[in-house]
């Protein structure tokens, strides 16, 4: 992951799922309830709060109820949940406004009317939000989506003009008059409102919307250039994952993504009787972007598959290779299926050994004439090696007349995700060929090496953490394999990346083994709480440390004669593609830093402009 990846994985900070729309409506009322109390004066506390639930509640829950069925007869696809979410939102910044001009009056000479002016801006301010979230979500056009829009400042300024008996002016008929003009019930704080003001209120609403489809079309450019999409797509797919998880994004992510054909290795162990005690899995993909989109579970997937306990670590490839949606991990599994097929067992193998290159350490031991590598750069930091650093690496090890290798990122040392160079393996660095002749070197030696009766021992446990603590939720797993009295534990990790130093404290508390590698599957799940979430940042080391020998005592205890057999299948996934990646991440990040600046510049400038028309109006 480059520092630009880091930032847009940074992203994930604002996953939350929205609350049911019951639940947003009821803290609204609420809420309503408690402005009332702190804004009006009347000679009852209860009056107060029925004042506010009237005037700021029954807007709110107009918007919740109208506002997805307005946008779906239209066309749209805002949904109820995300409907209520946005007009509590929404009423929240009506609050800020009214409460901050309250505090501002007090404090200075500004008087009630200028309370009231601040309310008109709200709702022009909160139309204008209304606007740029209906548009993004249901990509109507601006006329369309402005209907929608409306109806939470549409139902406040109703209620303003009626109470304030603005309405009398245009009715002509007693009984309406009667009912739709009563300022006489309403509280005095109201009284200042004219019917220029509401004037004022539909000019502002005009400008305002023109201001929203002005940011839009600066903010699309880039996207358009670039990437070919909209930024809206980004945003649509963006808001729909964050409030209800939806696979919208992976359909943005879809139109970006490219084919791709990549190898999907299977070993699995079994006893003598055909029972399979084990199964590792590794498809050449990045089990990314975040949290469950495109290949984010796919570890979880993986083990639902398989009869033995299933292992499935980090592959050699970055970003690049993310899958765009969920349905890929289908191809993955179906080519995991066929490879499962082709196995021809034996039950021989070699004591496992272990090569030290440059900044490159690689562990591994035929089975047969195929064999399993796990490659790490600890205690250095790295974080993915590239898809063809990888494929190097493997055609390199197999020079020494092997067959399949099922070659292993233990991903299990990293710094986090400060500064440029995040430890990305890359075709051409110093470290790539370490790896690649370090794989050539342990190729040839496991080549050469006797073979020996195959021992396999196994443990899980799902562990009581949390994907919001690192862990996900196939947990902590242990193979070891036993060789000729030789030992060698694999420990899979559920989590992306570990902490510097981490994984040496864990194979040094490892008793009875001779070697050992520790891997994390790099599951995106955890990251739908942070960007950087690795295993060891929130959970005490002592107490991983202590689960994971105790994991590796019951593995050895469990250790019997098996036979194993390695074969590979390649399937054909769509992906994001090379260096699509990096220019999402680049776009998103650049539009993240202007569109932050742009929103700014647009909210002093329609303010400064709204402050001007209320001095020419006299409002």
């Amino acid at each position: 992951m480059t520092a630009t990846q880091g930032n847009l994985a940074g992203l994930s900070r604002f996953i939350f799922r929205a609350p049911r729309w019951y639940t947003s409506v009821t803290f609204a009322l609420v809420l309503a309830a408690v402005t009332g109390i702190a804004a009006f004066d009347s000679r009852f506390v209860l009056d107060d709060a029925w004042q506010g639930v009237f005037f700021v509640g029954i807007p709110t829950v107009l918007a919740s109820v109208g506002t997805a069925y307005v946008d779906n007869a239209l066309g749209g696809q805002l949904t109820p949940n995300r409907a209520s979410l946005l007009a509590l939102f929404c009423e929240l910044i009506v609050i800020a406004f009214v409460v901050g001009a309250g505090v501002v009056s007090v404090l200075t000479a500004f008087d009630q009317e200028f309370v009231l002016d601040s309310l008109l801006v709200s709702l022009a301010a909160i139309f204008a939000f209304r606007l740029l979230v209906v548009i993004a979500v249901s990509r109507s056009s601006l006329p369309v989506a402005a209907i929608a829009a409306s109806i939470q400042p549409a139902a406040a300024a109703a209620l303003l003009a009626v109470y304030t008996g603005t309405t009398s002016a245009l009715l002509d008929d007693p009984t309406l008059r009667r009912f739709l003009s009563r300022p006489d019930q309403a509280p005095p704080e109201l009284q200042f409102l004219q019917p220029v003001d509401f004037g004022v209120l539909a000019l502002m609403c005009v400008l305002y919307a023109g201001a929203v489809w002005l940011f839009l079309v600066l903010l699309d450019r880039p996207w358009r250039s670039s990437l070919g999409v909209s930024v809206l797509d980004f945003i649509q797919g963006f808001i729909g994952h964050i409030a209800e998880g939806s696979r919208e994004l992976e359909d943005f992510f879809e139109e970006l993504g490219e084919e791709a054909l990549v190898p999907v290795t299977v070993l699995s162990v079994r006893r003598p009787d055909g029972e399979e005690k084990a199964r590792f899995v590794l498809p050449m993909i990045h089990p990314g972007p975040m949290g469950e989109i495109g290949g984010g579970n796919l570890p979880k997937r993986v083990a639902t598959e398989a009869d033995g306990l299933a292992f499935p670590p980090h592959a050699t490839a970055g970003h690049d290779f993310n899958l765009v949606t969920e349905r890929e991990v289908d191809s993955i599994l179906s080519a995991a299926r066929s490879a499962y097929r082709e196995l021809e067992f034996t039950d021989r193998a070699t004591a496992s050994r272990r090569v030290e290159e440059g900044d490159a350490s690689l562990l591994g031991q035929a089975i047969g004439d195929d064999a399993v590598i796990v490659s790490t750069f600890a205690p250095g930091f790295a974080d993915d090696v590239e898809y063809a650093v990888g494929l190097s690496a493997a055609a390199e090890a197999r020079a020494g007349s092997l067959d399949e290798i099922l070659l292993v990122d233990a991903h299990n040392s990293n710094d986090g995700l400060e500064g440029e160079d995040l430890g990305h393996v890359v075709p051409g660095s110093e470290r790539s060929f370490d790896m690649i002749d370090g794989a050539g070197k342990l190729g040839a030696e496991l080549a050469a090496a006797d073979r020996g009766q195959l021992r396999c021992g196994v443990a899980w446990d799902e562990t009581p953490w949390e994907p919001q603590e690192g862990i996900g939720p196939l947990g902590i797993r242990v193979a070891v394999f036993e060789v000729e009295g030789t030992r060698t534990a694999y420990v899979l990790i559920d989590g992306n990346n570990m902490e510097p130093g981490l994984r040496g404290d864990i194979l040094a508390a490892l008793d009875g083994i001779d070697d050992a590698e520790v891997m994390t599957t790099d599951t995106h799940i955890v990251n739908t709480v942070e960007a950087e979430n690795q295993v060891g940042s929130s959970i005490p080391d002592d107490e991983l440390i202590a689960l994971i020998a105790e994991l590796t005592e019951q593995a050895i205890d469990d250790i019997e004669p098996v036979e194993a057999g390695m074969a590979s299948e390649k399937a054909t996934v769509t992906v994001f593609g090379n260096d699509r990646t990096e220019t999402l991440a680049s776009t998103a990040n650049a539009v993240v830093s202007l569109g932050g600046a742009l929103a700014v510049t647009f909210i002093l400038t329609v303010l400064t402009v709204s402050i001007g028309i209320f001095l020419v109006t006299g409002g």
